[in-house]
């Protein structure tokens, strides 16, 4: 492990965005400005994964993805990481495991749009994530009603925080999730090669 992992101190709430960002775009830049806002965090660290293990096609080269993600979000309090290619996980439940081993008394608080709550009951060890971390979910166009029916956020409907409590997310202990509504953006990452947009070679 590197010395230059992001820093934060104990008592800070930092968020997570995780994903292949293959390419990043707007819409990611977007969610992560309103999850700043809304639930009332100090950070937001992207997770720029090897890969995704429900995808079977590889994506772009670390590398490529880093420094396009890096470009697209310029942000004081955002920074765009390798953590888990560091700590050599691949599933969100064990890389939560392992930043939280890294950064004792700071809570995280895991970010998704609300496409990945509709199939998060797919994701491994998906149930510990929701009872060990809080979770702030951004509407994403098309995606509410599938979201809010989920498996997920059924199993979880008791540990809901209503959108109007958004900002105390990191503060309540888990379970406990936000889904907000927010201005949305089209934009996405499959929209983006299918165009030519970005060569993943």
């Amino acid at each position: 492990m590197r010395s230059d992992l992001p820093y934060a101190r104990p008592g800070q709430v930092i968020g997570l965005l995780g994903g292949s960002f293959d390419p990043a775009h707007e819409g990611h830049v977007h969610i992560t400005k309103m999850a700043l806002k809304r639930f009332g965090l100090d950070r937001v660290w992207w997770l720029v994964s090897p890969g995704n293990p429900l995808k079977t096609r590889g994506p772009a080269p670390m590398g490529k993805r880093l420094a396009h993600a890096r470009q697209i979000m310029q942000h004081p309090k955002v920074r765009v990481t390798d953590l888990e290619a560091r700590t050599g996980t691949r599933y969100t439940a064990a890389t939560l495991d392992a930043i939280k081993g890294l950064y004792p008394g700071v809570t995280f608080v895991w970010l998704m749009g609300a496409d990945n709550l509709a199939q998060f009951h797919l994701w491994q060890d998906w149930k510990d994530i929701m009872e060990t971390t809080p979770v702030g979910v951004i509407a994403r166009p098309g995606t509410r009603g599938a979201a809010r029916n989920s498996v997920a956020a059924q199993s979880f409907a008791h540990a809901r925080l209503p959108a109007r409590a958004s900002r105390l997310l990191g503060r309540c202990g888990a379970p406990c999730w936000c889904f907000i509504n927010v201005p949305m953006s089209d934009a996405s990452s499959t929209d983006i090669r299918a165009r030519g947009g970005w060569a993943r070679g």
